[in-house]
């Protein structure tokens, strides 16, 4: 990419959206072919020139095509948009917020509306002045991910973060002395007398 800020958007539409072709088109146009993969259900690890029986040598890129192609069988049409990006040239690395309507084709009547942030580690090239993409994360919360499979199971983890939030809270007070005497020993060691 020569600018990866203006030119993710279109990436990513190629990669969830595109045809089979366009698909490794834009994996070999941007991606490494060492790069690596990480999901909550799946990843990809980094490596290359693995000859297999039949397949013949491989990549990891080859393997992350091959995931974009199941992700493209299981949801034959994705409505997918980006909502902000952000790239901070220091670490070379660009944040993704995206959110997806995902459909299941042998789930009829199903959507599942995930919101996603992605990381993506970039590595610039000198020799041709390009950015491609080293490493691809996919940071999913909980209640985000079970929407693929679980239908109503968003709700269910909800309602489990909404209790534990309560618990969260009655631990803190009833065990609020124990917080009282680390903070009075942390004055006296940082010789502060602060009451609280």
């Amino acid at each position: 990419m020569d600018h990866p800020k203006r030119q993710i958007s279109n990436v990513i539409h190629l990669l969830t959206e595109g045809s089979p072709a366009e698909q490794r088109n834009t994996l070999e146009a941007y991606f490494l072919p060492d790069s690596t993969f990480t999901h909550p259900l799946c990843r990809v690890p980094s490596f290359s020139h693995v000859s297999l029986p039949v397949l013949g040598e491989i990549n990891s890129r080859w393997v992350i095509w091959m995931i974009y192609r199941w992700y493209k069988i299981l949801s034959p049409r994705i409505v997918l948009k980006i909502e902000c990006d952000e790239f901070n040239q220091k670490t070379n690395i660009l944040w993704v917020e995206i959110h997806q309507i995902f459909s299941l084709f042998f789930v009829p009547f199903y959507k599942s509306n995930v919101h996603l942030t992605t990381k993506l580690h970039l590595v610039h090239a000198s020799e041709d002045n390009k950015y491609y993409i080293k490493s691809q994360e996919d940071l999913y919360q909980l209640n985000e991910i079970v929407k693929f499979f679980w239908p109503g199971g968003a709700t269910i983890i909800w309602l489990w973060q909404m209790f534990a939030t309560v618990m969260c809270i009655l631990g803190a007070l009833l065990f609020a002395p124990l917080t009282w005497m680390e903070q009075r020993h942390a004055n006296k060691v940082n010789g502060a007398d602060k009451r609280f």
